[in-house]
């Protein structure tokens, strides 16, 4: 005859218990591997780096005295002088001209780059996302050539069209877009990736074209975040159009690439100073623009 017990199922809370238990034994081994992997990968970009706390002590006095090398010489009593008075702040800044020149160069460049670069990506956003595109090939060709845009650094693309172009703006700009178009496009794709689906079906089963579709139902969607985006790398390429100057693509860069060479120290403070100065408020305007007009579509 059977005992009750025997009978008895087995307590579903103990079970509970038992599986929870296991789970969280599971996580925290995920979690220990994780944290071990990590600081593996720390330890390992230390030593091929180099990195250690002794040498970056031993080279801190260095820093510091190249930096007082850059400061000009100022007397307080010359200060207000012409540029041709030592010690004065016109002399420090006796090409402050020719600079504004450069940095009017470097922002027209960086504008002109997003821009490409933006339309570019906004283009190819579409069949790189895979909830709007049928064919898995256009789907995996639009993401690689976005993977290829965007992996290869700027300067890199730079340096093959100031071969190609020579030296000057030109360069600069169709660098900056086509990495743009790499760093955009998958943005855009994602967020093309989330949207809503139900206008997409309404406005198909009225027989609308897939060029349709993306226009009347995915683009309002989507158009804030694009714009959004589109402002925030604009203030990434202002920063990028000062660097590859050094590889002979126009703007600023290339001047400072020349001041860098000769070192001419207190030109290269007061050009810094300036690209600083310009690159923040670039930055704010930028940043007021964005926050004005997701201001407006939240209302």
């Amino acid at each position: 005859m059977t005992t009750l017990t025997e009978t008895r199922p087995s307590d579903p809370v103990a079970a509970f218990e038992a599986g929870r238990r296991a789970l969280l034994r599971q996580r925290r081994q995920a979690t220990l591997l994780g944290v071990a992997l990590f600081v593996a990968a720390v330890l390992a970009g230390a030593y091929v780096g180099e990195f250690s706390p002794a040498k970056l002590a031993a080279g801190l006095p260095r820093i510091g005295e190249y930096i007082d090398r850059t400061l000009p010489t100022l007397s307080w009593g010359e200060l207000l002088s012409d540029s041709k008075t030592e010690g004065s702040f016109a002399y420090w800044y006796y090409r402050a001209g020719s600079y504004l020149v450069l940095l009017w160069q470097t922002a027209q460049m960086a504008i002109l780059g997003t821009v490409l670069g933006a339309s570019a990506a906004l283009l190819l956003s579409f069949p790189a996302a895979r909830n709007l595109v049928r064919s898995n090939l256009i789907y995996h060709l639009s993401r690689r050539f976005l993977e290829i845009c965007r992996s290869v650094p700027d300067i890199v693309y730079a340096l093959c069209f100031v071969w190609a172009y020579g030296v000057g703006p030109l360069a600069g700009i169709l660098a900056m877009a086509v990495h743009t178009t790499g760093a955009l496009g998958k943005l855009f794709s994602e967020v093309n990736e989330a949207v809503d689906e139900k206008p997409l079906e309404g406005i198909r089963a009225a027989g609308g074209t897939w060029v349709q579709i993306m226009r009347f139902g995915v683009l309002p969607q989507v158009l804030p975040n694009f714009l959004s985006y589109s402002l925030l790398r604009l203030e990434i390429n202002i920063r990028s159009a000062s660097v590859l100057g050094f590889v002979g693509a126009g703007g600023v860069g290339q001047e400072l690439y020349y001041i860098v060479s000769f070192n001419y120290y207190e030109e290269l403070s007061a050009l810094v100073l300036m690209i600083v100065a310009a690159v923040t408020l670039i930055d704010l305007g930028s940043e007021r623009l964005r926050s004005a007009f997701m201001s407006r579509e939240a209302h």
